[in-house]
């Protein structure tokens, strides 16, 4: 997981570089007033999401499959305790009634 999102940031910050390279040698437009950070980084995030889409598809699978695999892990685990919780409730409503 951490893998494939260093990669999304190098991704955006590598679109963040051509981008502010294209609106200060003036082939891509400038934003309005003080407004021309915001403009590069919003088109930068225009850009790369399509890019990081496409060119990170097969690490993006890996990682849902990570994830998929610790909800699992997770989901195992809270009934096992479920499971150990009702045999002690079992347990103590028996030795209630013996008495």
């Amino acid at each position: 997981m951490l893998r494939y999102t260093l990669m999304r940031l190098g991704i955006l910050v590598g679109c963040l570089v051509v981008v502010s390279g294209l609106v200060y040698s003036g082939v891509a437009p400038r934003g309005l007033g003080d407004s021309n950070g915001m403009w590069i980084v919003l088109l930068s995030l225009v850009i790369s999401a399509p890019i990081s889409f496409v060119a990170l598809r097969k690490e993006r699978d890996r990682a849902s499959i990570q994830i998929v695999e610790k909800v699992d892990r997770v989901k195992a685990n809270l009934e096992a305790n479920r499971n150990q919780e009702d045999v002690a409730d079992d347990a103590a409503r028996t030795q209630g009634q013996t008495s």
